[in-house]
């Protein structure tokens, strides 16, 4: 009997473990991420599987905030309960966290061709992670004409409406075309990914969330207090994005630089910062943080902008949870969820062209090396991470040879 015990007690402590990994690890964007995750969770350890995999990252493509740190806050809380979850969201998102408060206080040297070179070669290898999620994410979850179909229509609308709201209404438009044209598939649900909230916790967070939104800037004019007011603006930053990512940028300079608490050049200079470091793009408020020119800044002001704007998505995550759990156990829902999940593998490949192929494949040089680190992943099967070291590695190369 204690053997169950001590697997569980031990469990907080995989995730961060695995989580740590991925948090150095992890380049290129939300997207990319998701793939990082697949290879390690779903792959590598196979903590769970593909289709819930996929019905989780379509839940959270639907929800306000970092979709990729939703995601793997779930998939802690799933695996370990809540120090999982807050050891899943504290080893993705630390790394790049110190770097960029390090950064903030002037303390990297992230300029210069060399930087320059290694950062192109990383961009090449979201191309190669992103490349590999999605032919395997196709295989488990586009198996049939139909939802090849849906996948398609799926990556046509992401592209041709760009954006968290193409994405958000091909995920619709997936799931109406599930309950129409996959109703007879009745395939084993999900169903092995357990989160263990009960509805009144759920319930609870969403009245936190609603509160919150409401409440802050009222409870800040009131008080005058600045920290409120600081706290605040990355509060509404990180509750009304959708798709997470680089569409969290014009909130967050209409929040600090339009009251004047950080300046134009400081605000363009942190956000190229945030692309040469792995882990969510959310960690700019970080930055940000760190360089207001009001209180509370430093690391103070580092610490309220990561909780300021991580915050809201957990908490919408977190009260959905349960409910979703019950839900996906129907049919009916089981149907839209295949339609869904195929449209996932759609936006999945539209995103695999753009906004990452277009921006890393530069060159004939570049198509090379990201085929390179294709075939070392799908054939070869290196763990990511060495992907990585080889993909930077080509890239170095690639910039100081000027191939």
């Amino acid at each position: 009997m204690s053997a169950p015990a001590d697997a569980a007690q031990r469990r907080p402590g995989e995730v961060l473990a695995a989580f740590a990994k991925l948090g150095v690890t992890s380049f290129g964007g939300p997207i990319a991420h998701l793939g990082f995750f697949r290879a390690e969770l779903v792959e590598r350890r196979r903590w769970l599987s593909e289709k819930d995999y996929a019905d989780l990252v379509a839940l959270c493509q639907f929800l306000p905030g970092p979709a990729s740190s939703q995601v793997g806050f779930a998939l802690g809380l799933a695996r370990g309960g809540l120090l999982g979850a807050l050891a899943a969201f504290a080893a993705f998102t630390l790394p790049s966290a110190i770097l960029l408060v390090a950064f903030a206080f002037g303390a990297s040297a992230l300029g210069g061709p060399i930087a320059a070179a290694v950062l192109a070669g990383l961009k090449v290898v979201a191309v190669a992670i992103v490349a590999q999620a999605v032919l395997g994410m196709a295989r488990t979850l586009t198996p049939d004409a139909r939802r090849a179909i849906i996948a398609a229509v799926a990556a046509a609308m992401a592209l041709l409406l760009p954006g968290a709201w193409g994405q958000i209404g091909a995920i619709l438009l997936g799931g109406v075309a599930g309950a129409l044209l996959c109703r007879d598939d009745d395939g084993a649900p999900g169903g092995g990914l357990r989160f263990g909230v009960p509805r009144w916790v759920g319930a609870v967070c969403l009245a936190v969330f609603a509160v919150l939104l409401v409440g802050l800037p009222v409870a800040a004019s009131v008080t005058g207090a600045q920290g409120l007011a600081v706290f605040d603006a990355f509060y509404r930053s990180g509750a009304l994005v959708f798709g997470g990512g680089h569409v969290v940028l014009p909130l967050l300079q209409t929040a600090v630089v339009e009251p004047g608490w950080v300046d134009q050049g400081t605000f363009l200079t942190g956000y190229g910062a945030a692309q040469a470091v792995p882990g969510p793009l959310f960690t700019f408020a970080a930055f940000l943080g760190a360089a207001l020119q009001v209180e509370p800044n430093g690391i103070a002001g580092a610490a309220v902008g990561l909780v300021g704007i991580f915050l809201p998505g957990f908490l919408l995550l977190v009260g959905v949870l349960p409910f979703w759990d019950g839900l996906r156990g129907r049919r009916t829902v089981r149907s839209v969820m295949r339609g869904a999940n195929a449209a996932v593998v759609g936006i999945l490949a539209a995103a695999l062209y753009n906004p990452i192929f277009v921006t890393a494949v530069t060159g004939a040089a570049q198509f090379a090396l990201a085929l390179v680190c294709f075939v070392l992943l799908v054939a070869v099967r290196l763990p990511p991470w060495a992907v990585v070291i080889a993909g930077a590695a080509g890239g170095l190369v690639i910039g100081l040879t000027g191939v």
